[in-house]
């Protein structure tokens, strides 16, 4: 599934009916056998600029603020708790609650002239909620490099510290996403939600939990179709059936 932000006049700024919109997009028809893999992209020179600053103003009150940041919480955790694998696909600048969106995803894919920056300091608003995403995603000198300074990283930069997954020249931006997404196809649906599910479990953990709890999960996935079909399939050398 391709979810598109698609408000390129006002930078793909994450106002309440943006993010509404995302999380219904995310949520709609997430148990369907065919859905597999989302990608989200947007449209226009911004991928995403964050908050829409005019709904953060005093004239807004501090109710809707909350409600503002409470649904972007909700959006960026949802995405890792789909059980399918969520892709980033980013040609252009990213700030803020919009890098955030990014540093949320399983994996991004970034054009060469993509940038990252979380520049709320430099107008009295600390990106304190993209710095959650930030900082599980980045060193934390490099998160709190930019945390601080508000300058950007580019794609190469964001590539090494891992805050993307791969870097592609814009006119490969597609083909790349799509190699990614067709090769996600081709595993059980049933088998990526589990390892999606636990790996997000392990990382909260000590090392011995996180092993005990793999240790289960290994255990269990034995136990499903499909990686008992998985099994056989490798055993017989031909190619697996997956019942999804």
């Amino acid at each position: 599934r391709n979810i598109v932000l698609n408000n390129p006049r006002k930078r793909n700024a994450l106002s309440l009916a943006m993010l509404q919109s995302l999380r219904a997009d995310l949520l709609h028809d997430v148990k369907s056998k065919d859905l597999r893999v989302i990608i989200i992209s947007a449209e226009g020179p911004v991928f995403c600029s964050g908050h829409d600053l005019k709904e953060l103003s005093s004239e807004d009150d501090v109710k809707h603020h909350s409600q503002v940041f409470e649904i972007c919480a909700e959006v960026m955790t949802l995405i890792q708790k789909l059980p399918v694998p969520v892709i980033a696909k980013v040609n252009g600048l990213a700030t803020a609650a919009g890098c955030q969106l990014v540093a949320s995803c399983d994996i991004a894919v970034a054009s060469e002239k993509s940038q990252f920056a979380t520049p709320g300091v430099n107008i009295g608003l600390f990106c304190s909620t993209p710095a959650v995403a930030l900082g599980r995603s980045l060193p934390r000198k490099v998160a709190l490099e930019m945390l601080f300074t508000g300058e950007p990283l580019s794609a190469q930069e964001a590539l090494m510290h891992g805050l993307v997954s791969k870097v592609v020249p814009e006119d490969k931006l597609e083909e790349e996403t799509m190699k990614i997404s067709r090769k996600i196809c081709e595993s059980s649906k049933s088998i990526l939600a589990l390892g999606k599910a636990t790996f997000y479990r392990q990382m909260t953990q000590d090392l011995d939990a996180a092993y005990k709890m793999t240790t289960q999960v290994m255990v269990d996935n034995l136990t499903l179709r499909d990686g008992q079909e998985g099994i056989e399939a490798f055993i017989q050398k031909r190619k697996p059936v997956w019942s999804h």
